[in-house]
């Protein structure tokens, strides 16, 4: 209950009003009387000024501004022990984002164990429309592929898989090696591997020699 509503309500009793008789020299509704009085709403300076008035008290002596009922509960809440709704709201959104964040391993090309790690977040148990065991970031080791501005040092995010689509880039391996390349499908049979840095370099090779390891999706560049 505000000041006012407190002021109000004490000198309507005293003065034998009931709220529905007050509301109905006032112009207003009984349910409005009522929010005034529990502090739920805050009565203009007319409405004040008719109620003392009609009360035949002076009401304007302990009013308070809503900006000024605002600060003192802002002010309350801040020394308050108690943590308030909208801190404890807080707490629940930064524990529920936190959550939602995966730790994506980073990995040179060999794949045998992290270097690091990376946060994404997780949407509807995926991770950039991927399962989340199958995602990865990959070091870039070389200028390779310097022609399709990407770089030494860069990191590419990337998912595992064992189909290939043809102009994609993959992480491959083949005679012993493992390697970023452009493939393109030739036939049933053989496959284009282009890299390159100022002139572009092809292979052919029998896909039964080549093995896909994963598909580059995008780039982060190191400046």
């Amino acid at each position: 209950m505000s000041r006012i509503g407190e002021k109000i309500k004490s000198a309507r009793m005293e003065s034998g009003i009931s709220q529905k008789k007050l509301a109905k020299k006032l112009g207003v509704s009984e349910g409005f009387i009522n929010e005034v009085e529990m502090g739920k709403k805050i009565a203009n300076q007319e409405i004040i000024d008719r109620i003392s008035k009609i009360l035949g008290k002076d009401m304007n002596d302990i009013t308070m501004s809503f900006e000024e009922q605002v600060y003192q509960e802002e002010k309350k809440e801040k020394f308050s022990p108690v943590p308030s709704k909208n801190e404890k709201v807080k707490d629940i959104w930064n524990e529920a984002f936190g959550s939602v964040l995966k730790k994506i391993p980073v990995y040179k090309y060999k794949m045998d164990s992290p270097i690091g790690f990376k946060q994404l977040p997780l949407v509807e148990n995926k991770i950039e429309g991927y399962a989340q065991d199958k995602v990865l970031y990959l070091k870039i080791e070389s200028e390779d592929m310097e022609g399709f501005r990407i770089h030494k040092g860069d990191l590419a995010f990337a998912h595992i898989t064992g189909e290939v689509k043809s102009n994609s880039i993959y992480l491959v391996e083949y005679d012993e090696k493992r390697e970023l390349r452009q493939i393109k499908k030739l036939d049933s049979n053989k496959m284009l591997l282009i890299s390159g840095k100022n002139t572009i370099r092809t292979e052919t090779i029998e896909i039964k020699n080549l093995k896909v390891i994963a598909k580059l999706d995008k780039v982060e560049i190191m400046l």
